[in-house]
């Protein structure tokens, strides 16, 4: 289309001076008239209205979101239930690292007081041998006098504590049996009645 005409000043060796192009158009080839920028295609505006067609949904589409569906009250109960125990998870893994960083630099007597303790607990399970009862009391009253006997001041705290727990709890249930036994004996409390069958 163009013609390039070059021409340059010196020897082959010294190319790197600077040189001129001419550029010059074919005089084989017919003159066309210039193009307006509204008659590109670039800018063209678009004859017909536009209109989003939604393609339809393949089957396993169809499947994964009838899937999603169905298990979306299920993942909310988890996300819920996973916000629920995160503190508590969080605590408790700081409870085992503190407890890991005891068990590291313990105080000298800890293991064999801690032997003595489960020794005391294995036994108390031993003796408790044909009863649920004794199964779920002897091993930990076991180990709670095997351990009072290296610990007494924090036993005689926990006795403390533990016995105005017990206290309470009994003082509450007395009342609770009570105003059930009041509401029992009624002369107006017509299901209760011998009669009444």
């Amino acid at each position: 289309m163009f013609k390039v005409i070059q021409r340059s000043v010196g020897p082959a060796g010294l190319s790197l001076l600077t040189f001129r192009v001419y550029a010059s158009p074919k005089k084989d080839s017919p003159h066309k008239t210039s193009v307006k920028v509204n008659e590109l295609s670039l800018y063209s505006v678009p004859e017909g209205q536009s209109k989003y067609v939604e393609e339809p949904r393949t089957p396993l589409e169809e499947s994964i979101s009838h899937l999603r569906r169905y298990c979306e009250p299920y993942t909310s109960w988890c996300q819920e239930m996973y916000s629920q125990t995160k503190p508590r998870m969080q605590s408790l893994v700081q409870w085992g690292l503190g407890s890991y960083e005891y068990l590291q630099n313990a105080p000298p007597g800890f293991f064999p007081r801690l032997g003595v303790t489960g020794f005391a607990g294995i036994v108390g399970l031993l003796l408790a041998r044909g009863s649920k009862i004794k199964k779920l009391v002897y091993p930990p009253g076991f180990m709670g006098l095997a351990a009072s006997l290296y610990y007494p001041q924090q036993a005689i705290v926990f006795v403390q504590v533990s016995g105005e727990k017990l206290c309470d709890w009994g003082l509450r249930g007395y009342i609770v049996i009570e105003d059930l036994w009041k509401n029992f004996q009624k002369p107006g409390n017509v299901k209760n009645s011998p009669g009444n069958k």
